[in-house]
């Protein structure tokens, strides 16, 4: 239910956002772009290991810590039954969650993460709409997978990953 709701007004939002812009190429005034399935709800967390037992707790499968200093990020993943929850927490001097832990010391929703077929259209067709990504070049991602994030400014202030399906 949860994520319906999110895929629906995600990809209201975005539809919403695209008609708003104006442009000459053909790209940015059809949809080709199509959000997939909601992969995961990033949430920074203060203590890896605590917040990985609370869900342990509730009786959620919990993954082994990943370390991804190319995102200055350790990742624990809880896995549902209708998707994923990624944990948080900094890794290394630059970690973009330490600045989100000293905004939210006690944690919150990071992010929110889609999949979609093919990056790289995804990403000439989100620049071409007008929206503001993170990075020039997609990352590798803790699945092992392409991911780029467009900026929380274009998407109604929620900070959005696309990865590769």
């Amino acid at each position: 239910m949860f994520s319906r709701f999110v895929s629906t007004t995600v990809s209201t939002s975005v539809s919403m956002r695209s008609a708003s812009f104006s442009s000459s190429s053909a790209v940015s005034q059809e949809a080709n772009l199509k959000l997939g399935r909601l992969n995961h709800v990033a949430i920074a967390v203060p203590d890896l290991n605590e917040a990985a037992a609370l869900y342990r707790n509730l009786g959620a499968s919990v993954s082994a810590p990943q370390d991804l200093p190319e995102h200055g990020v350790t990742t624990i993943f809880v896995n549902l039954e209708n998707t994923k929850l990624e944990l948080l927490h900094p890794f290394g001097d630059n970690s973009p969650i330490q600045n989100f832990l000293a905004k939210k010391p006690g944690g919150g929703v990071h992010h929110l993460c889609y999949e979609v077929d093919d990056i790289y259209k995804a990403i000439a067709e989100v620049k071409a709409k007008g929206f503001q990504l993170l990075d020039k070049e997609p990352k590798i991602g803790a699945h092992g997978k392409p991911v780029v994030f467009i900026h929380p400014k274009s998407v109604n202030g929620v900070l959005t990953e696309l990865e590769q399906a």
